[in-house]
């Protein structure tokens, strides 16, 4: 079968490493972006250079137009689309709750929610013959996130809520959906909170005592798009050191 993935958010972090990954293993990449050109181009560059198969496209994904307008990139230019996963998602600077504006919430929950919910859709409109979602939540969905992002948490537990109904909903057609929940992993996004060190900070509170990969993140998500997760669906990894 001609793997075809499209990867939201995959120009940076757990995006970008997972597009690298999943073109090591044998798939054709969309590295979606909104804005960061550059960077979805390097991925790009990165995979082609190995003999890898990959385009890139801007996308907000929270626009269904520009959805549609996505997917029929992918296509045209890698063939039709076998897998999915849903990792584009924006972190504010670290608040407590009663002092988040209704207009960051709701930016929170369309960015995180919504995108997940169009791609989602999307792309088993077009899955006529099985195919694999993975879902890019948060450990946040289960501690909450206090003093710090609660906006955030909230977003991810809806889609965990999300992966778990869309799972049973598409069981029979053989379509897959699971979730990652990473937590503590170094990437650019605790800069976007305000705390770039956040990670470090953090460590000795971590049972295995360090922050994780973007890698690590990225070889879960490739474990469950495979075959060898064929029969894993609703299901949810963290990737949060044992907390």
């Amino acid at each position: 079968m001609n793997k075809v993935v499209i990867v939201t958010g995959g120009g940076r972090g757990i995006g970008a490493a997972t597009s690298i990954l999943l073109a090591e293993q044998g798939y054709a990449v969309c590295v979606n972006y909104r804005q960061r050109r550059q960077e979805a181009e390097a991925v790009v560059s990165a995979i082609q250079s190995k003999g890898g198969r990959a385009c890139c496209f801007a996308a907000d994904v929270t626009d269904e137009q520009q959805v549609v307008a996505l997917f029929d990139h992918a296509e045209q230019q890698l063939g039709k689309i076998t897998h999915l996963v849903n990792n584009a998602g924006i972190l504010f600077t670290q608040s407590t709750l009663a002092d988040l504006t209704l207009e960051r919430f709701n930016k929170v929950l369309t960015t995180n929610v919504s995108s997940c919910f169009l791609c989602s859709r999307e792309a088993i409109r077009r899955m006529d013959d099985g195919g694999a979602i993975v879902n890019v939540s948060s450990a946040a969905s289960r501690t909450g996130s206090p003093n710090e992002y609660v906006d955030y948490a909230a977003s991810k537990g809806a889609m965990d809520s999300l992966t778990k109904g869309l799972s049973l909903e598409l069981a029979a057609r053989n379509i897959r959906v699971n979730a990652v929940r990473p937590g503590f992993i170094a990437t650019e996004m605790h800069a976007d909170g305000g705390e770039a060190g956040r990670v470090e900070r953090l460590a000795p509170l971590i049972p295995l005592q360090r922050g994780g990969t973007a890698r690590e993140v990225a070889s879960a998500i490739a474990w469950l798009l495979s075959d060898e997760a064929s029969y894993v669906t609703g299901s949810f990894i963290d990737i949060a050191g044992g907390k």
